[in-house]
């Protein structure tokens, strides 16, 4: 019996995006995330309190760090998409979703250019692109969620999901 799109959506297509019900890419996405949150912190505070230079070139550390950890993740979610059949609602979404996390990508390396010019003060421009990034990586956010959440992508069967809930003997 061959595989319907669906069943071969929760399956990885190599070791490499992460076994059976445990995709690398959810995890992985965090690095990103974290770090382009904490440098955006790191610019209020640079700008707002003291040491604004030790700040400055946090920011632009996490900046970096977060570009690393979005390739880190690209590479793992571009396995899980190809397993997502084309004319799909499922493959248009994830598009998307990687649209905007390509364009994240590219605001924060603007981003991380524009800092390196200076890294002792923090360059309005910088922060404002920050925000957009950070904006591009919450829509995308949003629209991995619906693929992992409603479209039940690199997710278990329910099979599966419900041995976690049958009681087990003392």
């Amino acid at each position: 019996m061959v595989d319907s799109a669906h069943e071969r959506s929760k399956r990885p297509r190599s070791i490499i995006a992460g076994p059976y019900g445990h995709p690398f890419h959810a995890v992985l996405v965090t690095i990103p995330i974290g770090a382009w949150v904490a440098a955006f912190v790191f610019d209020l505070v640079s700008i707002f309190g003291d040491r604004a230079e030790a700040y400055a070139r946090g920011a632009a550390l996490l900046t970096l760090i977060g570009l690393v950890g979005a390739l880190l993740a690209a590479a793992v979610g571009f396995f899980d998409l190809s397993q997502l059949e084309s004319g799909t609602k499922a493959r248009r979404i994830a598009l998307i979703h990687m649209a905007f996390n390509l364009g994240a990508m590219a605001v924060f390396a603007i981003s991380l250019l524009i800092r390196a010019g200076d890294l002792d003060e923090v360059n309005g421009i910088a922060v404002t692109l920050s925000v957009i990034g950070l904006i591009c990586i919450g829509v995308s956010g949003t629209l991995g969620g619906e693929l992992a959440y409603r479209f039940g992508v690199r997710v278990a069967d329910e099979k599966t999901q419900g041995a976690g809930f049958t009681r087990s003997e003392r």
